[in-house]
């Protein structure tokens, strides 16, 4: 197993700047704007501590103490009615405090309402696993530990689900480079093909954004398209029809001299 070094919030680095937008907070609301939230509120606070509370994009969000993570939910599914667990992960906030931010997203079906329900640990905090209670809670927690390295306590099998079992490094904190670093580039070559196939594949190009012009095989560029698989050319394109002969017969031709390009959308 490769020894992973931390990178230092990598992931503040900005790509694409044109793709990033920073949203405007959601506006919260009390509690007892909302009569069954007010009353779902005034249950569960009865039998445990809730640091905060409030509702937001119209579900009620709840924080607790870790320690009652299990508790909390067996009370929500049998004595409110939460009957539907959609949704665990986590938040990485390891550079600003230590820690992860732990998020249930729960669902009653019978009173059409959602609730999330929140609370923080430290990096190497042990969790206690909610699959005895939910399902659902079996997989999400394998994905937590798989990209986030989370320690969940009690889980019937916990190993990786995405990654592979000797990936050093969990891809969803804020220290892993977006994409990959310099050995995950040669993974997947040295598993299937070996080592000494590098110099003749290349590395494996992991930055899903990246647009190769010269590339004839994956794309067109539009007013300078070669036939498939073609040399690239800084020319314009003299190709007159954009199907090839033999194509699906049951589309009609479309030829370039009748093509418009649009100035903005419909």
């Amino acid at each position: 197993m490769r020894q992973y070094t931390d990178r230092k919030n990598t992931q503040k680095k900005e790509y694409y700047n044109d793709r990033f937008r920073i949203s405007p907070s959601l506006k919260r609301l009390p509690v007892n704007s909302d009569e069954i939230f007010e009353s779902d509120f005034a249950k569960l606070s009865s039998k445990f501590q809730i640091n905060d509370a409030y509702i937001e994009a119209g579900q009620l969000v709840v924080w607790i103490e870790p320690k009652d993570n299990v508790r909390v939910l067996k009370f929500l599914k049998h004595t409110l009615f939460y009957n539907n667990l959609s949704e665990m992960s986590a938040v990485d906030f390891l550079a600003q405090s230590g820690e992860f931010e732990i998020f249930y997203q729960m669902l009653s079906m019978k009173k059409r309402k959602r609730m999330r329900v929140k609370c923080r640990i430290q990096e190497k905090e042990p969790l206690k696993s909610a699959a005895g209670v939910y399902k659902s809670a079996d997989w999400a927690e394998r994905e937590a530990y798989d990209m986030f390295g989370l320690i969940i306590e009690g889980h019937p099998y916990m190993k990786r689900i995405l990654m592979p079992d000797d990936w050093s490094g969990h891809p969803l904190r804020k220290t892993y480079p977006l994409q990959g670093d310099e050995k995950a580039q040669w993974y997947e070559i040295d598993q299937i093909f070996g080592k000494e196939y590098r110099e003749l594949i290349g590395p494996e190009i992991r930055d899903s954004a990246l647009i190769e012009k010269e590339n004839t095989r994956g794309y067109a560029r539009i007013g300078h398209e070669v036939h498939f698989d073609e040399p690239y050319s800084e020319e314009p394109s003299k190709i007159g029809e954009y199907q090839e002969e033999g194509g699906v017969f049951f589309v009609k031709k479309i030829k370039k001299s009748k093509s418009v390009t649009l100035e903005k959308r419909r």
